[in-house]
C-alpha cells in the first residue's frame, strides 16, 4: 500500500522568532540613533547660537564701559547723559530756541567730548552718528531760515557735527542724521518734556551698519 506525502514536507520553514525579533530591534536601534543624532544636532546648534549671544552681549558691555571711561568727566559734569550707548546733550545746553547757532556753553561742551571720543575712535570699527531732535511744536511763522523742524534738526545736527571735525574728530568718523519730532524721549503736552525733546544724541555705531544703512538710504 502506497504512503501519502506529508503535506508538512512541501511547506516552507517559518523564520525563528529571534529573528524577527532581532530585525525589530534593529529598526528601532536605527530609528534612536536618528533622533540621538538629531537631538545632538540641535543642542550644538543652540549652543552655537547662546555663545554668539552670550559674547555679542559682553562685547556691547565692554563698549558701553569704554565709553563710560573715556565720557568720565563730561558725565560726572552732569553736561551729558549716557543711556544705552547714546550720548545725550540737552538742546538748550547747545541753541538758543529756533537756532542751528552752537551758544557759547554749547561750544565748550562740544569742544570738550571731542579728544575722549577720538580715542575712543581709534581702537574701534565705529562711526559716531549726530543725530537731531526737536518737539513738535511748529516753527514760528515768519522763520525763514527753517521750513520746518526736519530742516532744525538737520542743521544742528550738522553743525554740531563740524564742530566735532573741528575740535579733532577724524571727518570719516562722523556723521549726521535727523529725525525732526520724531522719537520724542518725553511728553510734548508741557514745556519741560519739549525741552527734554529738543536735544542732540552722539551714538558709536558698527562701521559696517553705516555704510549698510547709508547705501540703502
Amino acid at each position: 500500500m502506497r504512503a501519502e506525502p506529508d503535506l508538512d514536507e512541501h511547506l516552507e520553514p517559518s523564520a525563528p522568532a529571534w529573528a524577527v525579533f532581532g530585525d525589530l530591534m534593529s529598526v528601532l536601534l536605527g530609528a534612536f540613533v536618528l533622533i540621538l543624532l538629531g537631538v545632538i544636532g540641535v543642542q550644538l546648534d543652540l549652543s552655537a547660537r547662546l555663545h554668539e549671544a552670550l559674547a555679542a552681549r559682553q562685547a556691547e558691555s565692554q563698549r558701553r564701559q569704554a565709553l563710560e571711561q573715556a565720557l568720565a568727566g563730561p558725565l560726572a559734569s552732569g553736561r551729558v547723559t549716557l543711556v544705552d550707548g547714546r550720548i545725550g546733550i540737552s538742546g538748550s545746553v547747545l541753541f538758543a530756541l529756533n537756532s542751528d547757532a552752537l551758544q557759547p556753553e554749547g561750544q565748550a561742551l562740544i569742544a570738550s567730548l571731542a579728544a575722549p571720543l577720538a580715542g575712543y575712535l581709534q581702537t574701534r570699527q565705529e562711526l559716531l552718528m549726530v543725530s537731531g531732535f526737536t518737539d513738535d511744536r511748529p516753527i514760528h511763522e515768519g522763520n525763514l531760515r527753517f521750513a520746518d523742524n526736519w530742516e532744525l534738526s538737520a542743521k544742528r545736527a550738522l553743525t554740531v557735527t563740524r564742530a566735532l571735525i573741528e575740535a579733532g574728530v577724524p571727518s570719516a568718523s562722523v556723521f549726521a542724521a535727523a529725525f525732526g519730532a520724531e522719537q520724542p524721549v518725553a511728553s510734548n503736552d508741557d514745556p519741560e518734556g519739549r525741552a527734554r525733546n529738543r536735544r542732540v544724541e552722539i551714538a558709536p555705531i558698527p562701521r559696517q551698519r553705516a555704510q549698510t544703512e547709508a547705501g540703502g538710504g
